[in-house]
C-alpha cells in the first residue's frame, strides 16, 4: 500500500482573513511553549487517543492541526506511516524537531487548511484531530473533509475540551477563553460535537472522557492574551471560584487558581 498522495492542490474555501491571522499570531508565538508543555505530551491521554482510533500496523494516519506532533508520534509507533498537517509553519518546524529528537522515520509533516486538506478522497485509515476543533470557524466545514479524507472502514478521532451543559457556565468559560487566547472561537458542548458525526453521514460516535487538570499560571506561561493582559485572565478565574461558574471546578490553592479542562475523544468508523 502507497504512502497517502500529500501533493494534491488544496480546494477552493472561505476563509476568515482576520481569523487566519489571528491563528497564525498565536501559534507562531506558542510554538516553542506548546512543544514543551506536559500536558500536550501526557502519556496516559495519549494512549486513551490511540486506543480509541483502534490503529493497525498496516495503517496510515493523518493528524489535523498536528500542532507540535506530539499526535503524530504517538500513532507512528502503532501505524505503517503517520502524517501530520498543520496551517503553522512555526508548529510544523516544533514537529519535525520532535520527531527527529525520537527517530521516527515513517511520519510525513505538511502545510495546509482543515477546510480544504491537500489530499485525495478515501486516502487514511485514520484521521485525528486532538485540541484544534474550538478554534475553528466552520467546525462543520473541517469536519466533513476529515470525513472525506478517511477510508471505508476507516476511524475518524475528533478530541478537544468541552464546555458545561449550562449555558452561562459555557459562556463564562468561553470568554475567559477568548481573552487567554484571541484565536478561540468557541468551545462547544459534547453533544454539539458528537452531532458532526451524523451531519457527516457517520454513526454515533463512541466517547470517552477524562479530566485534564491544570495550574493557572502554567496556563498563562502559553498564553498571550488580549493585549498581554495576563492578569485580566487571572482575575477571571478567580472570579470564577465562587459558584464554580465556568464549570470547570476551579479552586484556590495557595496563591494560585487549579482546574481542569473536561475533554471528550469521539470516534467513529466511516461506513
Amino acid at each position: 500500500m502507497a504512502v497517502p498522495d500529500m501533493s494534491q492542490p488544496s480546494r477552493d474555501a472561505p476563509k476568515s482573513t482576520a481569523h487566519q491571522a489571528m491563528v497564525t499570531d498565536q501559534f507562531t508565538r506558542q510554538a516553542a511553549l506548546f512543544a514543551e508543555a506536559p500536558a500536550l505530551h501526557d502519556a496516559a491521554s495519549l494512549a486513551m487517543l490511540v486506543d480509541a482510533a483502534r490503529p493497525q500496523a498496516t495503517d496510515t494516519s493523518l493528524d489535523v492541526a498536528c500542532g507540535p506532533g506530539t499526535v503524530v508520534a504517538a500513532f507512528a509507533r502503532h501505524v505503517r506511516h503517520a502524517t501530520g498537517l498543520d496551517a503553522t509553519d512555526a508548529m510544523l518546524d516544533q514537529a519535525r524537531k520532535f520527531a527527529a529528537a525520537r527517530d521516527l522515520g515513517n511520519v510525513a509533516w505538511r502545510r495546509g487548511d482543515v477546510r480544504a486538506l491537500p489530499c485525495e478522497d478515501r486516502a487514511f485509515d485514520v484521521v485525528s484531530c486532538r485540541f484544534a476543533f474550538h478554534h475553528f470557524e466552520q467546525p462543520a466545514d473541517a469536519f466533513a473533509e476529515m470525513a472525506r479524507v478517511c477510508r471505508p472502514g476507516g476511524r475518524i478521532v475528533l478530541c478537544d475540551a468541552v464546555v458545561s451543559d449550562d449555558p452561562r457556565k459555557a459562556a463564562a468559560f468561553n470568554d475567559m477563553e477568548r481573552y487567554r487566547d484571541p484565536s478561540t472561537v468557541e468551545f462547544r458542548t459534547v453533544s454539539y460535537l458528537a452531532a458532526l458525526f451524523g451531519a457527516a453521514g457517520l454513526p454515533q460516535p463512541a466517547a470517552t472522557f477524562y479530566r485534564l487538570p491544570v495550574e493557572m499560571e502554567s496556563v498563562l506561561k502559553t498564553s498571550f492574551p488580549a493585549g498581554g493582559d495576563h492578569d485580566g485572565v487571572r482575575a477571571m478565574l478567580r472570579e470564577a471560584v465562587d459558584g464554580d461558574r465556568m464549570g470547570i471546578g476551579a479552586r484556590r490553592h495557595g496563591d494560585t487558581i487549579r482546574f481542569a479542562y473536561s475533554v471528550v475523544i469521539l470516534v467513529a468508523t466511516k461506513p
